[in-house]
């Protein structure tokens, strides 16, 4: 077979989270940074594609999201295939090694602290270099859609950005596991595409890729602030991403597939 099955597939991951845990700070940071840059150029190619089609939007607004979504997987491509470290993927990662033992606490949290801490500046590094600085959305409709996303996602209630925090991390982590069932990198990167697409479709709430997303509109010039950012929206997205990875993949899968 040209893939790993299930049961299979909670082993690879298991030998990716001791690799992880073995990994030297200065590279986790490294590419963690790479990470949060990838992710944020799915999310540039996202905005010029998607928020381009004004008039979709308003005739077809569910075509108009699957053209925004279905470009996006650009970024976790990127990640899985050519190598770096992802917060939201990692939330998942740890967890069956964890409960059977052979990773402690402490090393999840160091490398969740320096992978988000990684992405962060990534995703800023794109978002002021290469959509900010560029001009590329600086006239109409990308202007405007620019700043609608990012006003939208700072304008949900705390518990709406946390459930659509879960949703989107359930997809993510899922999307990964997929990848890491493929052999080839054909098989990874439909893995990839389907919950990727699924998610971004949906609409619903990815922390590393709002790192781009929400500090691009504020770059050129929408009404938020950098706390209303963390407060509105990170914080509650990063909890449900953790909810979303930790308990709906990683736990159900280590419980189903390796608990005793």
């Amino acid at each position: 077979m040209n893939y790993y099955n299930a049961k299979e597939i909670v082993s690879v991951v298991n030998k990716v989270a001791e690799a992880k845990t073995n990994t030297s700070v200065s590279k986790t940071i490294v590419l963690a940074i790479l990470a949060g840059g990838y992710i944020a150029m799915g999310g540039l190619l996202a905005l010029v594609v998607g928020g381009g089609l004004p008039g979709l939007a308003e005739s077809n607004p569910g075509l108009q999201k699957f053209f925004f979504g279905a470009v996006f997987p650009l970024g976790l491509i990127l990640v899985a295939i050519a190598g770096a470290d992802l917060f939201t993927g990692n939330t998942a990662y740890f967890v069956p090694s964890f409960f059977e033992g052979r990773i402690k606490i402490k090393s999840i949290l160091k490398n969740w602290t320096l992978v988000y801490g990684g992405n962060f500046i990534g995703s800023i590094i794109v978002a002021f270099c290469f959509a900010y600085l560029t001009d590329i959305f600086a006239e109409d409709p990308w202007l405007n859609s620019v700043k609608n996303i990012a006003i939208g996602k700072t304008s949900a209630p705390f518990y709406k950005a946390f459930i659509k925090g879960i949703a989107c991390n359930w997809m993510v982590a899922l999307a990964m596991w997929l990848s890491y069932g493929a052999k080839d990198i054909t098989g990874k990167i439909i893995g990839i595409w389907f919950p990727i697409m699924a998610f971004v479709a949906m609409g619903f709430e990815h922390s590393i890729a709002n790192m781009f997303f929400i500090p691009t509109a504020m770059f050129y010039g929408a009404d938020i602030t950098w706390t209303s950012f963390i407060v509105n929206n990170l914080i509650p997205v990063t909890l449900g991403n953790i909810v979303g990875g930790a308990f709906f993949v990683g736990l159900a899968y280590w419980f189903v597939y390796e608990k005793e």
